[in-house]
């Protein structure tokens, strides 16, 4: 028989018992698979209330494109991008966090009414966050990083990927900890297409089980990733499309919720929602 292990609970989040899906809205003019799509608040707003209709257990919201190459917004842009969506998605129910590295939007975001903090410069972007999250209370994502996206993909270099991110996801936990924030209010991001090649990438996914050492949830997010479109790669060679990338997505996702994975960052959600069912499914075969 296969020992089902118990999802780990963090609290004040939702509690489903199988992997959470965590929907992506970009309130972004140049995210790398829907820049623009979701710009104007309203839109976003109707997008996130979709993604929710559509079983997302937590919308995460974001004013800043993180994808290779991009340039930051103002913090007073960014403010104006996520704060009226994250209100209203709020009001209508929904479980926000919202994805900045900024410790300025953060407190704001809260103040409005956002559970979750994701920070894809795990704190080091500015060290303020850290602060902030302990003071507040919230739940925290602490993604690997290595630097800002004009230069990140220069800084993929690595003896051993998985061994290299475990110790520097420990170095950047561990300061978490010193500040005072709640270990168990934090979960981790490996940072997959972060200062990451596609190779690293597959790596990655292939050892996930290794991070159990660092003992916290963790959440995937490889929705329409390049290296997708690079194994999807049209016969010229060039890459598919993102929106083009989701079944490949969908199937990462059925993989992820097999391993018990804590949560997953899409674009498609009930999609998602479908994969990890059939993978609960599957999963009650074995439970013991």
């Amino acid at each position: 028989m296969i020992r089902v292990n118990p999802l780990p609970v963090v609290p004040g989040l939702p509690q489903p018992s199988r992997t959470l899906v965590v929907g992506v809205v970009n309130v972004t003019p140049d995210s790398f698979s829907d820049g623009g799509e979701w710009l104007e608040p309203n839109a976003a707003i109707a997008h996130g209330l979709e993604l929710l209709n559509e079983g997302a257990d937590i919308i995460d919201v974001g004013g800043e494109s993180t994808r290779p190459g991009a340039t930051r917004p103002e913090v007073s842009e960014e403010l104006r991008r996520v704060l009226p969506v994250i209100r209203e998605l709020v009001a209508a129910g929904a479980c926000v966090s919202v994805d900045t590295m900024r410790t300025a939007i953060a407190e704001r975001a809260i103040e409005a009414g956002a559970q979750l903090v994701n920070d894809v410069s795990g704190g080091q972007a500015e060290p303020a966050m850290l602060r902030l999250i302990a003071e507040s209370g919230v739940a925290y994502i602490c993604m690997h990083w290595r630097g800002h996206s004009e230069d990140m993909q220069s800084k993929a270099s690595y003896a051993d990927v998985v061994a290299d991110v475990i110790a520097e996801l420990r170095t950047q936990l561990d300061e978490a900890d010193r500040v005072g924030i709640s270990s168990d209010k934090v979960i981790i991001d490996p940072g997959f297409g972060f200062a990451k090649t596609g190779e690293h990438n597959w790596e990655l996914l292939d050892r996930l089980g290794e991070f159990d050492v660092l003992g916290r949830p963790m959440v995937v997010g490889v929705s329409r990733k390049t290296f997708l479109g690079r194994l999807l790669a049209n016969p010229d060679g060039s890459p598919r499309p993102p929106k083009e990338r989701d079944d490949a997505s969908t199937a990462l996702t059925t993989v992820l919720a097999l391993r018990r994975v804590w949560g997953v960052r899409v674009h498609s959600v009930r999609a998602s929602r479908d994969a990890i069912a059939v993978a609960e499914r599957l999963l009650t075969q074995h439970a013991v």
